[in-house]
């Protein structure tokens, strides 16, 4: 039986750039919701959420982790993520089982380049949010620049609620502008006592006049407050409450906090604007899929009376019950023993264990209802993606679409005895990593592995050795580069061999166009008249498709090609799907060979914060690093500088920006597209890879 309303459920998450004060925040919501007993700190590797021994070394966030805690009669599923650009998959994943988030912003960073990426996930999946201005005790900590940045970088509608009682290292507390009240901590440090009280003379007038701002914001949205503030009529907090919580749900603005979680302030308030103003689950629409046969759209309610769909959006390999499966329920029930569908892979499997996550701990379940997040135990064949449902009543979800990796290195074990451990242990890490890839180096039969950046891969080194117990050694990380085609072409291919008895005989023609950045690849058939017989058509697909991962210039994936099948001819003895592989492989290269193939590189949006006195320098480097000034500005009395920079040319920057800035300099990196390299350098890659020159980077 269900113990919690599905309207008292809230599935959050906490997203923010590194170092905003994500897990800092959830750590103090775990100590006041009673979860835990002491508060845990990042800094000292004692951190709740932070559980892997990388995370507490580190003192970064590397995977989302889930936990459950309770305010006010409301359950909160609460999911902290990574801040690092090279876990950008984790927040990705979160965000599609999520119904709403809250961003956390640095009071003296204020809107920086992973919270700009974190709010374009958020706009993608539309998942209603709160902003919470963290470190307000920092010097040099501005609430008012923060909500500028709000408007201006990230396109967004602020609704302040919250003014900042006292400055920088003064902060004690909030006037909360709904009730009109202040919140004060006063000097204590643990944070669990507070006066609330009146607004103090000095501070009335702004207060009045700042919920005066408020209002006419909430007038927009709701008739009934528009009604009474132009008829100077007094509107009440929970008028004012139920007008945010609409206006917050059907995101016309997001609901400004303040804090600083460090210091235990602020917290309580924001417990209080997670079950107000963000969804529970029959607050966000119905779940949209398709059935698996028909492809007919299908939709389910957020009801246990509807039929069971979950979505797995996290695997993960767990000492202690091997893999786990990290669902999210959207409709119906299902209980332990029950039988669960994979209309994904079409295959069915008995639940043996239901378990409700705390990070790495976790309770047994007996039974999971709509709105719920849990994971599965000793599920085999599950992976990111999948769709679990009935199979009297299937469908297929929406799935999760991730970036693709922009580096890549050889990994090789220390040990012959190692190999097979290796590709054990890889091959777990790939089930739970969808940003991180394995392939076979086709000329140098090396074993490759592809990820988000030079952190990711290290971690993934790190995790081997702890976890899998395999030393392994990783080469240089190269750049992931990717071909494609500049112009339309035509190509034929023909396989025919007779060696007595029956022969193959395969031959078609293709042409092949240019597509737009990230379109990927399609194929077409556009033979009439059964030239080619159905049964063939596949078979060309996959020779073109094996042609296009083998690359045509320097054996690089090659992407954003239309390819159509145009003509050919078939034998009604020899004719075999082998034989049309082999031709469509063929006619691909022919086609793409004269089709002004070029090498693409991965451009990343560099941010740079330094004192101004290094500005000329760091531009200089920038200009040797083909790199593009795209903006300037100061903030905090620092200069910031926006640019684009291939990520060829950024290997070891962090040494070079030490450097240049004697340590003072920071900088945050992500990656944008896919862009043409220059001729010039394109020749040189080239002729690297066919061992014409020796290799310098």
């Amino acid at each position: 039986m269900r113990l919690d309303p599905i309207e008292k459920v809230r599935n959050i998450g906490i997203m923010a750039h590194i170092d905003a004060g994500k897990t800092t925040t959830t750590e103090r919501i775990l100590f006041y919701t009673g979860i835990t007993y002491k508060i845990g700190e990042v800094d000292e590797g004692t951190a709740v959420m932070d559980w892997m021994v990388q995370e507490q070394e580190r003192g970064i966030t590397i995977t989302s982790a889930a936990t459950t805690c309770y305010w006010n009669n409301h359950r909160i599923d609460i999911i902290d993520t990574p801040g690092h650009v090279d876990f950008t998959a984790e927040v990705e994943r979160s965000l599609r089982v999520l119904d709403g988030a809250i961003i956390i912003l640095c009071g003296v960073g204020c809107v920086e380049p992973q919270t700009e990426t974190v709010w374009r996930q958020a706009d993608r999946y539309r998942v209603p949010r709160i902003v919470y201005i963290n470190k307000m005790d920092r010097v040099g900590a501005d609430p008012e620049v923060a909500v500028n940045e709000i408007k201006t970088r990230l396109n967004a509608r602020p609704l302040v609620i919250h003014l900042p009682l006292g400055r920088e290292e003064n902060f004690r507390g909030v006037i909360d502008l709904v009730g009109m009240k202040e919140i004060d901590w006063g000097g204590d440090l643990v944070g669990t006592h507070f006066e609330v009280k009146e607004i103090s003379a000095e501070n009335k007038e702004e207060a009045a006049v700042k919920r005066s701002e408020m209002i006419e914001i909430l007038s927009d949205t709701d008739d009934a407050v528009m009604e009474k503030y132009l008829g100077g009529a007094e509107i009440s907090a929970a008028e004012i409450k139920r007008a945010i919580r609409k206006g917050t749900l059907s995101l016309q603005f997001v609901p400004v906090l303040l804090g600083a979680s460090f210091r235990n302030k602020g917290v309580h308030p924001l417990l209080d604007a997670i079950v107000d103003y963000l969804p529970s689950p029959v607050d966000v629409p119905p779940v949209v899929g398709h059935h698996p046969k028909t492809l007919a759209v299908e939709r389910r309610k957020p009801s246990d009376a509807e039929p069971f769909s979950a979505l797995v959006f996290k695997i993960m390999t767990d000492p202690f019950v091997g893999s786990l499966a990290y669902f999210r329920v959207y409709s119906g029930k299902a209980k332990v023993g029950s039988v669960l569908y994979n209309s994904v892979k079409d295959e069915e499997e008995r639940i043996s264990r239901l378990l409700e996550m705390h990070a790495n701990k976790r309770k047994e379940l007996k039974e999971v209802y709509a709105g719920d997040i849990a994971a599965l135990a000793s599920m085999k064949n599950l992976s990111t993606g999948d769709t679990l449902c009935l199979r009297s009543q299937p469908i297929i979800l929406e799935s999760i679409k991730f970036p693709e990796p922009v580096i890549s290195a050889t990994i090789e074990p220390k040990t012959k005895v190692e190999h097979s451990k290796l590709a054990g242990a890889l091959h777990k890490l790939v089930r739970e990593d969808p940003t991180f890839k394995v392939a076979q180096d086709p000329q140098t039969g090396q074993t490759l592995v592809f990820g988000m950046g030079e952190l990711h891969l290290e971690v993934i080194m790190d995790r081997l050795a702890r976890e899998f117990g395999v030393q392994a050694h990783l080469g240089k990380p190269q750049v992931a580069y990717k071909e494609t085609v500049l112009q339309p072409a035509e190509g034929e291919g023909k396989y025919i061999r007779q060696t007595g008895g029956r022969g193959q005989y395969g031959h078609c023609k293709v042409a092949v166009e240019p597509l737009e950045r990230g379109k990927g690849f399609v194929f077409a058939d556009g033979t009439r008249g059964g030239i080619i017989p159905r049964e063939f058509i596949s078979s060309i697909e996959g020779g073109v498709g094996e042609a296009m991962e083998a690359g045509i210039l320097a054996g690089f994936p090659v992407v954003d090609v239309k390819t159509t099948l145009i003509d050919g001819s078939w034998h009604e003895v020899d004719s075999t799907p082998i034989a049309f592989k082999i031709a469509g492989s063929l006619a691909f290269r022919d086609a793409a060979a004269k089709a002004k193939p070029v090498l693409l590189e991965p451009l990343m949006e560099l941010e740079i914060v330094t004192p101004d006195e290094y500005l000329g320098n760091i531009v200089g480097d920038l200009n040797s690093r083909r790199g593009k000034i795209e903006g300037m500005e100061m903030r905090g009395g620092s200069r910031v500088i926006k640019s684009l920079v291939p990520l060829a040319e950024m290997f070891g920057y962090a040494t070079v920006l030490r450097t240049i800035t004697q340590g003072r300099g920071v900088f945050s990196m992500e990656f944008l597209r896919y862009e043409q390299t220059p001729p010039q350098v394109a020749e040189e890659i080239i002729a690297r890879i066919e061992g014409r020159i020796p290799v310098h980077r």
